[in-house]
């Protein structure tokens, strides 16, 4: 079985619909919007992994890097998996305390650019969109790859800078210019963008990501994570795909 045959089966036209939708709460009803996505990240990893090993998830052991505040401790835990999550950040660890009775999995403070785990230590490594706020994406990826078991998944999804999302909260201004972009938001609400470029948000092409990723030698598979099944060939065109992927999922298995 190919890695992503699952997964390719639940990413229909539908599926992105719904999800695209969700996306204009994620400043007015976090609830809505983080615990959507959390669902459809745990089904994700769920699928690569029985996709890649022929066998279920449950009781692999999965290190989130950057999981925030608990939404995706839940989604991976009612999926039968044992969740470990990492957050430099204090506040985005608590952000989600008024709203969750059940907080489950566990949590540690740490860098991912220097993750606190023994090489080999866990079956899953997940970063959600991280990538593109830290200054050196591809040595997180190496990191995620140490603390990934032989034969396990290194599963590192992030929003290129270049598609209609890259600006995050700065909307299609990015396309002027990061820094241009971040003082024009600046002026309007009067503080700085919580994704600030060039602080907490960089500029990450998906040709970077594919160039590090098969460097490894552990590339299994590189799609666009919110796209149906018949948009996945975007990634194989230079140029077009820093457009059109949006956010690119690359998933490799150490050996």
């Amino acid at each position: 079985m190919v890695a992503t045959d699952l997964f390719a089966r639940r990413a229909t036209l539908s599926r992105s619909v719904r999800l695209l939708g969700q996306f204009r709460f994620e400043q007015t009803d976090p609830d809505r919007f983080y615990g959507a996505l959390a669902a459809d990240t745990a089904a994700l990893v769920g699928d690569l992994w029985t996709g890649t090993t022929g066998t279920t998830p449950a009781g692999v052991r999965v290190l989130d890097v950057g999981g925030g505040p608990g939404y995706f401790a839940t989604a991976f835990t009612d999926a039968g998996m044992r969740y470990l999550g990492v957050e430099p950040d204090p506040r985005e660890m608590h952000a989600a305390a008024p709203r969750t009775h059940r907080l489950t999995g566990s949590f540690v403070r740490a860098s991912g650019m220097r993750l606190p785990f023994a090489d080999g230590s866990v079956d899953v490594c997940l970063s959600s969109n991280v990538a593109e706020h830290v200054p050196e994406p591809w040595r997180l990826g190496e990191e995620m790859l140490r603390v990934t078991r032989p034969g396990g998944l290194a599963i590192l999804s992030y929003t290129v800078w270049l598609g209609p999302f890259g600006g995050h909260e700065m909307g299609l201004t990015h396309y002027l210019g990061g820094r241009r972009a971040a003082d024009r938001y600046t002026r309007r609400h009067g503080h700085r963008p919580k994704n600030d470029y060039g602080s907490s948000l960089f500029a990450v092409s998906a040709a970077a990501g594919l160039d590090w990723a098969r460097g490894t030698g552990a590339l299994v598979a590189a799609f666009p994570r919110y796209h149906p099944r018949w948009a996945w060939g975007l990634v194989k065109l230079p140029g077009l795909r820093e457009f059109a992927v949006s956010n690119l999922v690359l998933v490799l298995r150490p050996s």
